[in-house]
Parts: C-alpha cells; structure tokens; sequence
C-alpha cells in the first residue's frame, strides 16, 4: 500500500469512536516523520477548511444562554490575558534582545489563537515568511503539549467542567487544540471552552489593527476569521428553532469527530525539522509567555 492510500486510510480511521483527539495527533505526526504524507496533498488548506465547518458544526450543540453568561464570565480574563501577553512579549523581547517581529508575532499567538492570529497579524506588520515560519512551528509545538498536559492538570487539580473549559480557552493557543483537551475532559468543558476561545478570536481583527500602527505599516490587509460569525448564526438558528434538536445533536456529534480528523492533518503538519527550525529564542519566548498566561489564568479563575 503506498503512502496515499495509508494517508487516506488513518484519516477515514479518525472518524471511529476508538480514535482520541491525542491518539489523532500523535497518528499524524507518525506519518509526518515516517514521510508518509503525500505532497500532492495540501494539508494545512484542508485543516483550515474542516477546522472552519467542524466549528460552525459545534454551535448547533451551544445554547443561546449559555453562550452569552460564558461570554459575559469571561470577556475581564479575556481582555486582561491579550493586552498583558502582547506587552509582556514585547518587552522580553527588548530585554533579551530578540528579533522584534518574530517575538511579535509569538505573542499574538499566545494572546488570541495561535496560528490563525499569527496568520492575521503578519500582513499587518509586513512580516517576513523566515519569521511567520518560526512562529508558526513554536505555537505548533506549544499546541500540541498543551492538547496532552492540560486535561492531566485538570483532573490532578479536581477542576470542574465550566473552569477548565475557561482555563483552556484562556490558555491555549489553537482552536483545534482548545477543542481537543476540552472533549477528551468532558462535554460541558467542551461547549465552554469552544464558545469562549470563538469570543477570543474575535480579537483578531481590532489586535491586527492596533498591529497596523505599532509596527507603522502602510499595509490594511487583515485576515478575519468568518467562520466565527457561522458559528454565532448556528446558535442562533438551534436557538430560534429548538423543534429540530435530534438534527442538532447529530450535526455537534459529526463536528466533534471532524475536529479529531482536524488534529490528524495538524499532527501531520508537524515535523522534527519543524521543531529544530523554530529554534531556541522563539521557543523560550513562547514557553515564558505560555506559562505566565496558563498560570495567572488559573489563579483568577480559581481565586477572582
């Protein structure tokens, strides 16, 4: 069998109930290291794409209400934890004299969602494709420790189902891997944590603007997330028609599945070549601020 079809097969393999979102990851970047991912296969336009309809799919299964008090509980911790990474990124970046626009871009992904902020910022600020690259691989590597590490913290801390879904919305930087460690806790930690990590992502869009003027760039191209808005209309809908709610339950148990499918083409993504190009000052920079975000969010919500 060549390595199309076994591509193709761990895929198919990831819609079962037997595959977990870690499973999934750790599956892809087998292939990814083994060299059995097709090149003819573009995989990060796809986890884009199944990433956008499997979360569009996942507010069918979010109550209107439930969506607004997670929102309004959370909207303090949001806004404290984007404007504190941006301006704690940047001054370590003066102080250990990292590169400006990479520690930038790194802290954008740490603040709001990874690699879909990074991706929005980075025509902001004019950013060269050598400092996208080592942003992207840092918040890859991040991402994919947090999707093992925080479901562990979680039960070893006895957090419940509404505080560890905020925890990682806060906390972690991808949607994907926000998504996976919230499921494989529970499912109230997994409709906290998606509608809470969407309301982050909204930030994307004044962030890239602010971004504009800090790094003084004539260039106003800003990628924005739509999906986000299909995601707001699901809810609606599912709220506005609540006679169709078997259709829904269907619709949120096929988007969970997608989403592990989503971790199986990311884990593919990633490669030990990967890691090595991120290098060390990106990294340590990403692991600071990572830390400082996941612990003073934990802090306010288990004590504020």
């Amino acid at each position: 069998m060549n390595k199309k079809w076994v591509f193709i097969a761990t895929g198919l393999l990831c819609l079962t109930p037997w595959v977990t979102s870690p499973i999934a990851l750790i599956l892809g970047f087998a292939l990814s290291t083994s060299g059995m991912v097709p090149k003819e296969f573009a995989v990060e336009k796809w986890t884009k794409k199944l990433l956008a309809y499997s979360i569009v799919g996942l507010g069918f299964g979010i109550h209107l209400q439930e969506a607004l008090q997670v929102t309004g509980d959370g909207l303090g911790l949001i806004v404290t934890s984007i404007f504190f990474t941006l301006a704690m990124g940047m001054l370590l970046a003066k102080l250990f004299n990292f590169d400006k626009e990479t520690s930038y871009l790194v802290s954008a992904g740490t603040a709001i969602c990874g690699g879909s902020a990074i991706a929005a910022v980075a025509p902001a600020i004019r950013a060269k494709d050598q400092s996208i690259g080592l942003a992207l691989a840092t918040v890859f590597v991040l991402n994919s420790i947090a999707l093992f590490v925080f479901p562990v913290i979680g039960h070893a801390l006895n957090l419940d189902q509404n505080t560890f879904g905020m925890w990682a919305a806060i906390a972690i930087h991808d949607t994907s891997s926000v998504v996976g460690a919230a499921s494989a806790y529970g499912e109230e930690a997994l409709k906290v944590a998606t509608t809470l990590k969407l309301s982050r992502a909204l930030w994307i869009i004044p962030v890239a603007l602010i971004s504009t003027f800090i790094f003084r760039s004539g260039s106003r191209k800003i990628s924005i997330p739509y999906f986000i808005f299909f995601y707001c209309a699901a809810i609606l809908f599912s709220d506005l028609l609540p006679q169709f709610d078997a259709v829904y339950n269907v619709i949120f148990s096929i988007a969970k599945q997608l989403m592990i499918v989503c971790l199986f083409l990311i884990g593919s993504a990633i490669s030990v070549e990967k890691i090595r190009t991120a290098g060390a000052k990106p990294m340590i920079l990403g692991v600071i601020l990572w830390v400082m975000v996941s612990v003073g969010s934990l802090l306010w919500l288990l004590y504020l």
